[in-house]
């Protein structure tokens, strides 16, 4: 369904544009309908621009981003990108900063109305939307003619879930979307990407939280420093890291059953063996994948 092809990602800084950042360098992945594959990174790994490249916000500088056998990242025109966010909607890290607060939380539906469902009677229009909130959870007399400050975190974050299945979406790119939640409502929005999921959505989970990336994928991708180190699925990724750098994350996430000092002690007896990988000088645009086993693959090591 959704296939990236060695995709780069080059930024201009510095005084008059003349440095040049590369935040992505070689990324090739793909989401198939009814898959969840997480991008799992530190802040700066790329993983956010990744999803806002194939969300249309911003450029592809070489590579290709193919959505159901067109190249997405091609896309000019309005009418084109209209079509496009019928079928692939993003739903991002703070709910707050995507409603207007002088407005009541459920004009993001008015808005998708106007665009893309003009002829729709008012009595069709309000039972889509009844049924959609239905889908997410919610109970509409709780959640319709409030304003978002009337709102929690997580019924906000619900209703944009909400308002991209309004339309026709094959894709989900979810960016950070329950890092500002309280746990008790983090897993609510998770079973529900996981209801999604069963229906046939493709899912982009964007986290930095190796144990969501866990819970929720079929798929895991971890990268660093734009460039994938280590992707496949995720039990194998998780129960058998490759890359040292994965080994690196996977050996920092807290263990509530065991003390820092019984960890490194652990470490210190036995040493994760090494594996031996190819190195590439920082600045080279390469960053191969060697598959280690099948669906199973790792990166060079980035000096």
């Amino acid at each position: 369904m959704l296939e990236l092809s060695h995709v780069h990602k080059v930024y201009r800084v510095g005084a008059f544009g003349g440095a040049r950042l590369r935040a992505v360098r070689d990324v090739s992945l793909t989401v198939e309908p009814g898959e969840v594959v997480s991008l799992i990174g530190e802040s700066g790994s790329g993983k956010s621009t990744i999803g806002k490249m194939v969300l249309g916000l911003t450029g592809v500088s070489s590579g290709s981003i193919v959505f159901e056998g067109k190249d997405v990242s091609r896309i000019r025109g309005f009418s084109a990108k209209k079509e496009y966010y019928r079928r692939v909607q993003g739903v991002f890290q703070d709910p707050f900063s995507s409603f207007n607060p002088i407005f009541k939380a459920d004009r993001v539906f008015a808005m998708i109305r106007s665009s893309y469902f003009p002829g729709v009677s008012d009595a069709d229009w309000k039972q889509k939307v009844l049924d959609v909130i239905g889908t997410v959870r919610l109970d509409p007399d709780n959640v319709l003619n409030k304003y978002p400050h009337q709102l929690s975190g997580g019924q906000l974050q619900r209703l944009l879930i909400a308002r991209a299945l309004l339309l026709d979406i094959r894709l989900l790119v979810a960016d950070e979307i329950i890092s500002m939640l309280d746990a008790s409502t983090r897993i609510d929005v998770l079973n529900l990407l996981g209801d999604l999921k069963e229906r046939g959505l493709g899912i982009l989970f964007v986290t930095h939280d190796l144990s969501l990336g866990n819970y929720v994928s079929d798929k895991s991708v971890i990268l660093r420093k734009g460039a994938i180190a280590e992707m496949g699925p995720t039990r194998r990724v998780f129960e058998n890291p490759l890359h040292p750098y994965s080994r690196h994350l996977l050996s920092c996430v807290p263990q509530l059953h065991r003390t820092w000092a019984e960890v490194d002690a652990e470490l210190a007896a036995n040493p994760p063996e090494d594996v031996a990988l190819p190195t590439v000088e920082e600045g080279d645009d390469s960053a191969p994948l060697t598959e280690a086993e099948e669906g199973h693959f790792v990166g060079i090591d980035q000096r």
